[in-house]
């Protein structure tokens, strides 16, 4: 099932009547919370309240202009400030687009997008990234697309991405009652609201500080078990990753090699990549294993049983 939206920031002015939006069929919106290191959209609030009173699923996006990962750090940080005391249905995007950032490269874009969604999961939000069809395709690791939920960009009548993604902004130049002008148009294809709540994300549930409490218990012997379980990527990837969530990498790296050197030999486990039409009842069933058993082994990656996303390589023994 399609869920049809929109997004909207400051350019669609502060006169959006969102009962006529509801009632002309959208059921979303994301709302630019703001860019930058700490710039807040000055019609957030409002579009937020409006919004949510309606009765429309709302979710939101920070545009970055980061120049390093410390800096995506520092924009998801501003941008939990903004949404502090507020309830998302819908992910929280990083939204890159930038030619100087996208210039760099795949290393660099992974990087900016990692360290911002990182941030936001330890603060207990559900986030995700947003960029255009073609960077999805030449500057975002394989491994980013299949950890973080995708929003991608293509401008029209059918999403060509092969890959796994939740929403599709398919127009800029929508035209819906309620707003005057143009508007972004989106298709989402996943029940978020029902996935955020029932996890405890973005508002719902349990408050942020404890997330940041348990997220920084761990230690570098758990952090190098979740390496070898195949939770970090490989390469540079795992690398960008590590460093981005506040972890030394060299010390993880030398606490893998001792691990697995003391052992004799590597890990044993089993893995499996979700195929189109998966779910995870039925993964377990034929590995012999159950549900709670393999969200355990993937407690980073699975928030939620009922949401997965084909691609992802899951641990399942």
């Amino acid at each position: 099932m399609a869920y049809k939206g929109i997004d909207v920031s400051v350019w669609q002015g502060n006169n959006i009547d969102f009962a006529k939006v509801k009632s002309s069929g959208i059921d979303f919106v994301i709302i630019r919370a703001g860019y930058g290191n700490g710039n807040k959209d000055k019609y957030f609030d409002s579009n937020y309240s409006k919004a949510k009173a309606v009765g429309l699923h709302v979710g939101a996006y920070w545009y970055s202009y980061a120049t390093s990962a410390a800096g995506a750090k520092q924009e998801a940080q501003a941008c939990a400030k903004v949404l502090s005391g507020k309830q998302l249905d819908y992910p929280v995007y990083f939204d890159i687009e930038e030619k100087s950032q996208l210039s760099k490269g795949r290393d660099f874009c992974s990087s900016l997008i990692t360290a911002f969604c990182m941030e936001l999961e330890s603060r207990g939000f559900y986030a995700g990234f947003y960029t255009s069809l073609s960077s999805l395709n030449s500057v975002v690791s394989d491994a980013v697309k299949k950890r973080f939920t995708v929003w991608v960009a293509q401008w029209s009548s059918k999403c060509s991405y092969s890959g796994s993604y939740g929403v599709w902004q398919y127009s800029s130049k929508g035209k819906v009652n309620g707003i005057s002008g143009n508007v972004d148009m989106d298709y989402s294809y996943i029940d978020f609201p029902s996935a955020i709540k029932n996890g405890g994300f973005n508002g719902y549930g349990k408050s942020a500080a404890s997330t940041i409490t348990t997220t920084a218990k761990k230690s570098v012997d758990e952090i190098a078990a979740e390496v070898i379980a195949g939770k970090w990527g490989n390469g540079s990837d795992r690398k960008n990753r590590l460093t981005a969530a506040g972890y030394d990498y060299a010390a993880v790296q030398a606490k893998v090699n001792e691990k697995l050197g003391s052992s004799g030999k590597k890990s044993t486990a089993t893995y499996y990549t979700i195929q189109k039409g998966d779910t995870l009842s039925g993964i377990a069933k034929k590995y012999g294993t159950t549900v709670s058993a393999i969200q355990k082994l993937n407690s980073s990656l699975i928030k939620n049983v009922n949401l997965i996303q084909v691609g992802w390589r899951i641990r399942v023994k």
